[in-house]
């Protein structure tokens, strides 16, 4: 969840549905008695029974072999077998359709006034215009105009993650929100920053008919759970009460996931799922997963949960249907309840032609062929060539390929011709830049890897007027003030330039002269800064490409650097991920928390903060460390990576928000253990020296490892 305040509202909503839980155990215990024994059927009133049959009789309908609609044989007993717990009759296509409708999934971003992402949640379109999720997510107008939607937030086939698409949402248009139902209806932008329409992504009706789902019926989610990458929950969920405004179902979801649509199995929404259902005790108290009360202050991640309740389609729309509303908005709810959206493959296929479309217009406009591929795969086009949809297709040279043993790096390449007929806007290769750092790189020999008497006299003139005072919170007032007036050179992001040369080597002997801070992996200094250098050039050519208006445009779209970044990522590491602090600087370009990372790690990790599993050791786990929803254990690294946090910390208080989906007091503890259990080597030493002479300022838990346990860390969380 995000700030302390909505994870206030998150666990008094929580509660509220463990009471509702501890109400209905008596209806619910003999129903799922009778569900367990295969009487499903019994645990329903007649009458919802015969609706569920009239429902899945219409889904079951299919075209015959000259185009008549005819009944499918045997459909009342493939439904009374789905009701009765039998639930295997799943027409091949189910995944395929899972995927389709995830395209009505998005992430929200939740933004306070000032830009800043406070938080996320999830929502999905429900018409042409307008998207549903929890009132505790959006519970104002004044939040959601601040706020986005983001579609696309998922990984590709190969499990890396595809560009984002925002749209901002537009309450001024429409506005509909209900705490006691805990939903928010709000207007989206029609056009994304860079000129993406919405309607290609889809929207799921919401039909306040009985008839969806019965008891003990399999239910399916799709959510971001905390915030993170989409993914699907696939009857692994049974539906075990139906009451009120309410459902109660078993499922895997995570906080972040409030807002996501519950489907049934004929992908028919049948509840917005808000809350989960904690484990309690008697009297009512909060307990952990081992059984223990849960007390305010401590991780959300420790509490017990036994179910999740979202609230019933049907409730939404009675109350929607009842709201009196000024013509526009009127005609917004109208399309809503009364539009038949295209089927979700319909729907899946409209979009990947407007992909299409665009890809060839900016092929004509480029002159290049127009080239297409699955959105954020690249796709050879010829030897040395690739080809990206982003969401138009542009080929670009990428050199000779990576060599044996560097797995994960664009390999670097020679300067690629810019497109025919493209504008005086391109930007020209930044060769000297290049020279400059392969120089750089080439003096290295010539210098001390590490001078340790130098820099014991650089690092007592540093500290030479400073004391550091003995209370914790005093502390880090003094070295946040100390690290923030010595910064007096800010570099701009730029890896290549200011980090690979020199501060990240490993040694100066040539070869894989860096080590992935989270894999171990060696890497040749040179071939990422070529590598980097060629990726800057990609991204110029890029942007010359979106530049050129379409057919029968009066302007070209934006350029969106974030959706290029994510095209065209750089082999570097922020251990604070940029998106805590959207990605400003001087915390981006901030040496001090920047390390060599190959892609696939990069993305592996993505946003999560750092975490401490205790089987780490003997699962199963990639090369990068292992990651599960909020939680992230490098593979290596764990010390330098815990001494950058807590550098940060110092420096930048109040941008790392005190929540689960960043970092909370226990979080640090782990930090600190990391700090403690994994000592500086001459590498961090090398790194802090090197840093201290590009921008000014020094790491002190390098300097003084045993300062760690004398200064209160939590004051750098948000408050």
């Amino acid at each position: 969840m995000p700030c302390p305040e909505l994870m206030m509202d998150f666990t008094h909503i929580a509660v509220a549905a463990g009471e509702r839980w501890q109400r209905r155990a008596q209806v619910r215990e003999p129903n799922l008695a009778k569900i367990r024994d295969g009487k499903a059927i019994e645990a329903e009133s007649p009458q919802r029974v015969q609706a569920r049959l009239a429902r899945l009789s219409q889904a079951a309908v299919v075209p015959a072999a000259r185009g008549t609609p005819i009944m499918a044989p045997l459909t009342e007993a493939i439904g009374l077998e789905r009701i009765q717990g039998n639930p295997d009759f799943l027409d091949m296509n189910f995944v395929e359709l899972a995927l389709a409708v995830a395209r009505f999934v998005g992430r929200i971003n939740i933004r306070s006034k000032l830009g800043r992402s406070i938080g996320y949640g999830t929502g999905f379109m429900v018409s042409p215009t307008l998207l549903l999720t929890n009132h505790h997510v959006l519970e104002s107008a004044d939040v959601a105009a601040a706020s986005e939607v983001e579609f696309d937030y998922q990984n590709d086939r190969a499990g890396r993650q595809l560009p984002i698409v925002g749209f901002k949402l537009e309450p001024q248009r429409f506005f509909m929100t209900n705490e006691a139902l805990d939903f928010t209806l709000v207007a989206v932008a029609a056009q994304s920053a860079r000129g993406i329409a919405l309607n290609r992504y889809g929207w799921s009706r919401l039909i306040g008919t009985q008839g969806k789902v019965l008891l003990g019926e399999p239910l399916n989610i799709i959510q971001h759970p905390r915030g993170e990458a989409k993914q699907l929950v696939l009857r692994s969920n049974e539906l075990v009460d139906l009451f009120d405004d309410f459902a109660h179902y078993v499922t895997d979801t995570e906080p972040g996931s409030s807002g996501s649509p519950v489907y049934n199995d004929q992908w028919e929404v049948v509840a917005l799922h808000h809350a989960g259902v904690p484990s309690r005790d008697a009297e009512g108290r909060l307990l952990t997963r081992d059984g223990k009360i849960w007390e305010d202050g401590m991780d959300p991640d420790l509490i017990g949960w036994v179910a999740n309740e979202g609230i019933r389609v049907s409730s939404l729309v009675n109350y929607i249907q009842a709201q009196p509303l000024p013509p526009a908005q009127a005609a917004l709810r109208d399309d809503l309840l009364n539009l038949t959206p295209p089927s979700a493959l319909e729907a899946a296929a409209a979009g990947q032609a407007g992909d299409a479309a665009l890809a060839h217009a900016a092929a004509l406009a480029s002159g290049a062929p127009a080239a297409l591929s699955a959105p954020g795969h690249a796709a050879v086009a010829q030897a040395g060539a690739a080809t990206w949809t982003i969401p138009l297709s542009v080929t670009v040279q990428l050199g000779q390929p990576a060599p044996a043993g560097v797995p994960g790096l664009l390999a670097a390449g020679m300067p690629v011709s810019a497109p025919a007929g493209a504008p005086s806007i391109l930007v020209p290769p930044a060769r000297p830049a290049l020279a400059e750092a392969l120089a750089e790189l080439a003096r290295a020999p010539q210098r001390a890897y590490y001078d340790a008497q130098a820099d014991a006299a650089a690092r007592d003139t540093y500290y030479a007027q400073f004391a550091l005072p003995a209370e914790p919170g005093a502390a880090h007032a003094a070295l946040h003030a100390l690290l923030t007036r010595t910064h007096t050179t800010q570099p701009a992001y730029g890896p290549a330039k200011h980090l690979y040369p020199w501060v990240e080597l490993r040694h100066t002997r040539g070869g894989e002269d860096i080590v992935s801070i989270y894999s171990g992996k060696g890497f040749s200094a040179r071939e990422l800064i070529e590598t980097d250098f060629a990726i800057d050039e990609q991204r110029s050519r890029l942007r010359a490409t979106i530049a050129i208006p379409r057919p029968g445009a009066l302007e070209a779209a934006p350029v969106d650097e974030d959706f290029l970044e994510a095209a065209l990522p750089y082999n570097c590491e922020h251990v604070v991920p940029q998106s805590w602090f959207n990605k400003r600087e001087p915390m981006r370009g901030d040496l001090h928390h920047l390390f060599a990372c190959e892609m696939d790690c990069n993305s592996f990790r993505g946003n999560t903060p750092y975490f401490d599993f205790a089987d780490f050791g003997e699962i199963i786990r990639t090369d990068c460390g292992r990651r599960e929803p909020g939680k992230f254990e490098p593979g290596s690294g764990k010390g330098p990576v815990a001494r950058a946090t807590l550098y940060f910390l110092l420096r930048y208080p109040g941008l790392i928000n005190r929540n689960a989906s960043e970092y909370t007091p226990e979080r640090i503890a782990i930090l600190l253990a990391w700090h403690a259990a994994d000592p500086v080597t001459d590498y961090e030493r090398h790194r802090n020296a090197a840093i201290f002479e590009k921008q000014g300022n020094r790491n002190p838990l390098i300097d003084f490892p045993d300062w760690a346990t004398r200064i209160d860390f939590v004051l750098g969380l948000a408050a």
